[in-house]
């Protein structure tokens, strides 16, 4: 069976503002979003808004392969009805072009069709007018590395520079299966994201609004395997993102001896994400450790130390654990200092994860 890349088909049909598309990398997802906004850029004159986090994914060595797949498979000249054959960039801008081998250099069409952006530069953007942009794709907006400070709100505004008092706008978000802990998800209300099956649609309504987000997370069962699975093939689940989809997940060290409840000298609870978590500070004698794993009901001691990314008048509520500031704080910190944490399975090991970046962002 021939390998089967990504189509925008099913998720136009929900007609949403938000097209939110989650799945393997390589499987199309930008190819199929970029091809689409130049038929309608060819067709109806819709230009195109290309969204990246930081800039230079947007300029120079990296913004003139954006569109190289599409000019290698003659898509540009077929679609331009040979009038282009390529694209060219130059400061954040594409154009149509062709290379003329007498005067020996490209010639491009007289305006952009796409404009990049890059959230880090947005501010430089404002005073900008677009307005021919109709439809925005914003690449590669799940990582593994570090979210920009408030990064949805900035996302936000990046669209209403763009936008501004139009209702006529298509917005992609597209995602390789990275990090299922993401800033937009709960920002978005997203909240059956966490356990999609596989190509599954789900639409999300906003009250009385006609706002509507799309979420798809792409089917992997519709081709067998890309020929370059076979260099992916070891028994290692951190692979199965680039070869099926699934979510990216590191291995953790797990719990390396049983203990008794006695031997529990502290508890203390991270509430991360909608995910709840109770920690174990152990001493058996020989050894003293951590041991994070979920916690399904309701923490009972008011008086309890949660660590929670909110703020609190509330003595024993506390945002940061990378910051400690008396014996029982700088004894739970020690103990990731030393590499003495363990955790239930390596989901709750992504919370945690997850979790101390947020912290490491505080203390910038």
């Amino acid at each position: 069976m021939a390998t089967k890349f990504y189509s925008l088909k099913n998720i136009l049909k929900k007609k949403a503002q938000y097209n939110m598309i989650i799945g393997e990398r390589s499987n199309g997802k930008t190819y199929g979003c970029l091809k689409y906004a130049l038929e309608r850029y060819v067709k109806y004159g819709d230009e195109i808004g290309y969204i990246r986090r930081w800039k230079e994914d947007v300029r120079g060595k990296r913004a003139t392969q954006l569109f190289a797949a599409l000019v290698a498979d003659g898509v540009v000249s077929k679609l331009t009805n040979g009038e282009y054959s390529s694209v060219d960039s130059y400061a954040g801008k594409f154009y149509l072009c062709n290379y003329d081998e007498n005067l020996k250099k490209t010639i491009r069409a007289p305006q952009p069709f796409c404009y990049g952006f890059a959230l880090t530069d947005m501010e430089h953007d404002k005073s900008i007018s677009f307005p021919n942009i109709r439809t925005i794709i914003f690449d590669e907006f799940l990582t593994r590395k570090m979210y920009l400070p408030d990064e949805f709100v900035t996302f936000m505004n990046t669209l209403s520079t763009i936008i501004r008092h139009r209702d006529d706008v298509t917005i992609f978000m597209l995602g390789n299966t990275v990090n299922k802990y993401c800033p937009y998800f709960k920002e978005m209300g997203l909240d059956k994201i966490e356990n999609m099956e596989q190509g599954r649609i789900d639409v999300y309504k906003y009250g009385q609004t006609d706002l509507k987000v799309a979420v798809e997370y792409c089917d992997n069962a519709q081709r067998q395997s890309k020929a370059s699975d076979v260099y992916f093939a070891f028994n290692n689940p951190k692979l199965q993102m680039i070869t099926g989809g699934k979510w990216e997940i590191d291995l953790y060290p797990h719990l390396p001896t049983k203990y008794r409840p006695s031997e529990v000298v502290f508890t203390y609870f991270i509430d991360f994400d909608d995910n709840l978590l109770q920690c174990e500070v152990v001493d058996n004698g020989k050894d003293i450790f951590t041991f994070i794993h979920r916690k399904t009901t309701e923490i009972k001691n008011e008086d309890d130390l949660v660590y929670r990314l909110v703020q609190s008048s509330r003595p024993n509520i506390l945002m940061n654990i990378c910051k400690p500031f008396n014996k029982v704080t700088q004894m739970v910190w020690k103990m990731f200092q030393m590499d003495k944490v363990f955790y239930q399975d390596n989901e709750v090991g992504e919370i945690v994860r997850n979790y101390l970046g947020q912290c490491g962002k505080l203390l910038k």
